[in-house]
């Protein structure tokens, strides 16, 4: 088995090995993706499972394996004690790729990434909690700890059970 690998160039050897480690780390679960595995992050049906369940309101973010904003924005989000503080709050929910939900309701204004979303617990995206410090063309998109600590916060203050205040029944 040795002598299979030994004749590889070190650039294939190294590709095959760090290929091995990305899929064993995708394999385990991990919904991190950057974003902090500290944070109990859900799949998105499962996430809206346990927002119902838990009457906890949802963060959803949308992001891109290949997307550079998303990658930077990824250790602000991780370092953030505020966020993982908030976090316990919430039903965070973490989509990539060909995971992001195609309903045009999380295309309120553009299909931009990364794009971040604060859902009352029956899934429905509250669209006047966005970056209020950010670029008016593009609400869902935040840059940096500050602007998700204040959606988050001013989520909190809105809802009671996950249910906006004055829509409860």
């Amino acid at each position: 088995m040795a002598d299979r690998y030994s004749s590889l160039p070190v650039n294939s050897l190294f590709f095959l090995v760090f290929s091995s480690f990305v899929l064993s780390v995708s394999a385990d679960g991990s919904l991190g993706r950057g974003f902090g595995e500290h944070i109990d992050w859900k799949k998105y049906p499962e996430g809206l499972k346990e927002a119902q369940s838990s009457h906890k309101p949802i963060m959803l973010v949308i992001h891109k394996t290949w997307c550079g904003a998303c990658k930077a924005l990824k250790p602000k989000f991780a370092e953030s004690k505020g966020i993982e503080e908030l976090s316990k709050n919430f039903v965070m929910i973490n989509v990539e790729d060909d995971e992001e939900p195609q309903d045009t309701k999380f295309q309120i204004d553009g299909s931009y990434i990364p794009r971040i979303y604060i859902l009352d617990s029956a899934g429905r995206v509250q669209e006047d909690i966005y970056n209020k410090n950010g670029n008016p063309s593009y609400k869902y998109y935040y840059g940096n700890e500050r602007g998700i600590v204040s959606s988050m916060k001013e989520a909190l203050e809105k809802m009671i059970d996950g249910v906006r205040i004055g829509d409860e029944l």
